[in-house]
């Protein structure tokens, strides 16, 4: 029975088993041809080849290879050829990039014909890039421009100005191909961040992951080379940011800026000039504010950046009008705030129902022990009103009122010195009564930190004890 079916077999589909049996030699001869097409190019030194790949990543990615440690040829998993520890130069050399590994993946049929070299992608793994600020355009451009594939994997991104860092953002991943295209990825400050560019370039999303940050840029159409202009938009946490700037080669001005959150909001200009030194002109217009938000504040923290603060040139003013009904002490406030290396110099303007508050003075931040120096007059038509926003009762009614105090006070020790107080022209304390007025303000508004001399309760009470 089995002799039979195997007659069956052998003669009405014997074409058919000699054509499978054929082509499992066919099969076999694929595989060996293709080992060995992938494997025979360990064979050859690269390095007697590095003239034409040097020329052509020059060529197609503007990459120009100065000094490189080795080169060698990967068949697995995908053949390509691997460069180590380059020295190189992007955008015609004037950017300098180091890189630890270069991976060329060519076409396959350019894995032995090298006169006419080409590449699917390049891909540039462990590198570092030091970048001026002034740089930055130029290497947005380089990658905006280049038109074959390139991915960078843990770049190190470093921007300075000068010698002081700005910036630096790590474990950069960026491709401009694939699904991943145009999707930044990396570290700021240890935080993981991602970056969505549209494929124009011209709008970016930004959000750095688990904090509740997010930021949007949409960039105007460039009208002049050195100019970038566009709108920004940032959420933190319960607070909104807005604004429109330009940026150039020297300054970058904000405006039509607003800011709003539970406890402050407020709009803004600010111009900040970058070249040939720094400097920051700020008008703040505070539409609200939630007085318990300057409890967190840390006077000392702010006065112990000592590197940061002598670098800083600022000139700033900020502006208040209570709105109506709001209940707010205050009905308008004035502060100009000046900052050159350090020195702090302050004009300062309050209104209460008619009532006018002026104050200056200056101070050296970089002292160890900064020691602010005021001249202050207060002056009101109606005393009683006047002593009236503190719930402090007085008979005389249209009492003209002046008081003018001019003296010291240390920021850290909580120590205040009166140098002089005069009343309406007819009184000046003496030095026991200097010293009555210093030891009451130092233990009634003084006996906390710098900020809190501005309690309401602190301030009546202090009045009364003085009256």
């Amino acid at each position: 029975m089995i002799n039979k079916i195997y007659k069956i077999i052998h003669n009405k589909y014997s074409t058919l088993f000699k054509f499978i049996f054929f082509l499992r030699y066919l099969i076999g001869i694929f595989f060996i041809s293709a080992a060995l097409f992938l494997f025979i190019p360990h064979f050859i030194d690269f390095k007697k080849k590095d003239e034409i790949i040097k020329n052509y990543l020059l060529k197609s990615y503007g990459l120009k290879i100065n000094k490189y440690e080795n080169i060698e040829y990967k068949s697995l998993p995908v053949p390509s050829l691997e460069i180590q520890n380059i020295d190189a130069g992007i955008a015609s050399d004037s950017l300098k990039i180091n890189i630890i590994n270069l991976k060329i993946y060519p076409k396959l049929l350019n894995i032995y014909n090298y006169k006419n070299f080409e590449a699917n992608k390049i891909v540039l793994n462990k590198n570092k890039i030091l970048l001026s600020d002034s740089e930055i355009k130029i290497f947005l451009n380089y990658i905006y421009n280049l038109k074959n594939r390139l991915k960078f994997k843990n770049l190190d991104l470093k921007i300075y100005r000068e010698i002081s860092s700005l910036i630096e953002l790590e474990k950069i991943n960026f491709s401009n191909y694939g699904y991943n295209k145009n999707i930044v990825k990396g570290e700021i400050f240890k935080k993981k961040f991602k970056i969505l560019i549209n494929d124009n370039y011209n709008s970016i999303n930004l959000k750095l992951l688990k904090t509740g940050i997010t930021a949007d840029i949409d960039f105007n159409e460039i009208k002049k080379k050195s100019l970038i202009s566009g709108v920004f938009k940032s959420t933190l946490l319960n607070s909104k940011l807005k604004f429109n700037f330009d940026y150039d080669e020297k300054k970058l001005k904000i405006y039509n800026s607003y800011f709003r959150s539970k406890d402050l909001s407020f709009k803004s200009e600010s111009t900040i000039t970058h070249h040939p030194f720094f400097y920051l002109n700020t008008i703040v217009k505070v539409d609200d504010i939630n007085v318990k938000l300057l409890k967190k504040i840390n006077i000392n923290k702010i006065f112990n950046s000592k590197n940061l603060i002598k670098k800083l040139n600022t000139k700033n003013q900020i502006n208040f009008k209570s709105k109506k009904f709001s209940g707010n002490l205050i009905d308008e406030l004035s502060l100009n705030v000046n900052l050159i290396y350090g020195r702090l110099v302050y004009l300062n303007k309050i209104s209460i129902s008619n009532n006018f508050f002026t104050c200056q003075g200056d101070l050296n931040s970089l002292e160890e022990y900064p020691i602010l120096y005021f001249d202050c007059l207060l002056e009101s038509e109606d005393k009683k009103k006047l002593l009236k926003e503190f719930s402090i009762k007085y008979k005389n009614k249209n009492e003209p009122f002046q008081l003018n105090v001019r003296g010291n006070l240390n920021i850290f020790n909580n120590k205040i010195n009166f140098k002089n107080i005069t009343m309406n022209n007819n009184y000046e304390a003496t030095k026991e009564d200097l010293n009555y007025f210093k030891r009451s303000f130092e233990t009634i508004l003084f006996n906390e930190n710098f900020l809190n001399i501005f309690n309401y309760k602190k301030i009546r009470e202090f009045i009364l004890e003085i009256s």
